[in-house]
């Protein structure tokens, strides 16, 4: 057999003989290398844990104790602090199930538990049309972007634009797993709803009066687009910087607003002085009127007048003729001699002959002139 001894010689493949030995090497000789010791390698451990933990701490009780130490640490790792302007978000196993608000919150640590808490007051900016560089307001100078700035208007004309809008996060869990890149979202929808208000706008209304218009309603589409996404974004503003001609044609244009502006204040002066004439003339023509009115009316009341005085002295005249014919002749008479210097001489003052009496008429005259001074 081949496991027999052959020869006198060693046993077989499992049997020490001669120089040869087992599997393990074992032999008479003991020239093949030993197999470990398990219970001397348990031993040596148990000792080096001896050492290392404080006295009375060995065996299994303590080994529990440590293990009830370390989840309570890993326990505790899963409390945090939401600042005030902050959302906490949190995930188990990778799926979201809460959204906290600030103050101190626990969820399940890692690597079962994970906290998100991104800043939902801060104000982002994405810039469209230029760029400012990475110290806008410290005198970087602005790069323009010509395929974001220019845009075709309602009438067929291009303008070029420049905007800048401003957004903050509103719902921090449809912000952090909805949309893969924000700031690219932001800049990629508002580019778009700029487009599609400008496309419906007249180039010079959107320079002029109707840059207030053109804000909201891009915003207004904005956030409408941003809702359908599910991006919990909130745009707070739209703020065009610029808008303008495209530059090969801007000095052209100036020259036609000048134009304009030219025609406008000769219309404004035009307007101005008949806003000056045309009042005064009016004012001339009423006072007329008025004037010519109550001549009228002066006149007219005169003649009732005279004629009311006529057949009220008609009316006396007829019940007795001869006391009116009297006073009509003295009414007239007084009227007449009214203004004329006279004498009157009683009859009484020329004596019985007639004989007319010298006067100093003229020295009366000087007398009665001197009086009535």
């Amino acid at each position: 057999m081949p496991w027999s001894s052959q020869g006198g010689g060693g046993g077989g493949g499992w049997q020490g003989g001669g120089d040869q030995g087992g599997p393990w090497g074992r032999g008479s000789g003991g020239g093949g290398p030993q197999p470990p010791d398990l219970e001397e390698l348990l031993r040596k451990g148990q000792d080096r844990m001896r050492r290392i933990m404080p006295r009375g701490f060995g065996g299994g009780r303590g080994l529990i104790l440590i293990l009830i130490l370390i989840v309570a640490v890993w326990l505790g790792s899963g409390f945090y602090r939401v600042q005030a302007d902050e959302q906490g978000i949190e995930l188990v196993f990778g799926k979201l199930v809460n959204t906290t608000e600030p103050g101190l919150r626990y969820n399940w640590p890692a690597p079962i538990g994970q906290v998100y808490r991104p800043k939902v007051t801060r104000i982002n900016r994405v810039e469209i049309g230029f760029r400012s560089g990475v110290d806008a307001g410290r005198g970087v100078p602005v790069r323009q972007v010509d395929n974001e700035r220019q845009m075709l208007t309602g009438d067929e004309n291009i303008i070029d634009i420049n905007f800048v809008v401003l957004w903050k996060i509103k719902d921090a869990g449809r912000f952090l797993f909805n949309v893969r890149a924000p700031a690219q979202t932001v800049k990629a929808a508002a580019e778009s709803a700029m487009r599609e208000v400008i496309g419906k706008t007249k180039a010079e209304y959107a320079r002029a009066e109707g840059r207030s218009d053109v804000e909201q309603k891009s915003r207004t589409l904005l956030q409408n687009i941003l809702n359908a996404y599910k991006a919990g974004i909130q745009i707070d503003q739209v703020q065009l910087q610029k808008v303008d001609p495209p530059e090969q044609v801007i000095d052209a244009f100036r020259d036609v607003q000048r134009a304009r502006a030219d025609a406008e204040r000769a219309r404004n002066e035009a307007r101005s002085y008949a806003n000056a004439i045309v009042p005064r003339a009016q004012g001339d023509a009423a006072q007329m009127i008025l004037e010519a009115k109550a001549y009228q009316k002066q006149v007219v009341a005169g003649a009732e007048g005279d004629a009311q005085r006529f057949l009220a002295v008609y009316a006396q005249y007829k019940m007795a003729k001869d006391v009116t014919v009297k006073r009509i002749y003295l009414e007239t008479m007084e009227k007449v001699l009214k203004g004329t210097n006279k004498v009157i001489i009683d009859r009484a003052a020329g004596g019985a002959q007639g004989v007319l009496p010298y006067l100093p008429l003229p020295e009366l005259t000087k007398r009665k002139a001197g009086g009535t001074q």
